[in-house]
């Protein structure tokens, strides 16, 4: 799912349909389509000659874990599934209403 998403996300950013991406990558728009719609896994080779094609590149590093990030993930694993529903309506709600916010025109 990520390989996928970097794909759609680097084409997206470029501002190219998928067939404008297949032709810089010399690849046909159906296997765009197929990796973006996950009925085809890329291999990484293939993300990289795409991703490239859009006019980016794919770096990865190494990093040491984030303490922070580990123990929200564990506290979020003792919460009952409600909870977690409840937190992930919460979150959603926030975010529709901020973009709500930000489409209003502001008069001042």
């Amino acid at each position: 799912m990520i390989l996928r998403n970097l794909v759609r996300e680097a084409r997206r950013r470029a501002g190219l349909t998928q067939a404008g991406l297949g032709h810089r990558a010399g690849v046909p728009q159906s296997t765009i389509a197929r990796i973006e719609s996950g009925a085809r896994t890329p291999s990484t080779d293939m993300v990289e000659r795409l991703v490239r094609a859009a006019g980016f590149e794919v770096r990865v590093s190494l990093g040491e874990p984030d303490r922070e990030t580990s123990s929200l993930f564990h506290r979020t694993l003792r919460r009952t599934p409600a909870e977690r529903l409840t937190d992930a309506t919460r979150a959603a709600h926030f975010v529709l209403h901020g973009r709500q916010q930000l489409r209003e025109p502001r008069h001042g």
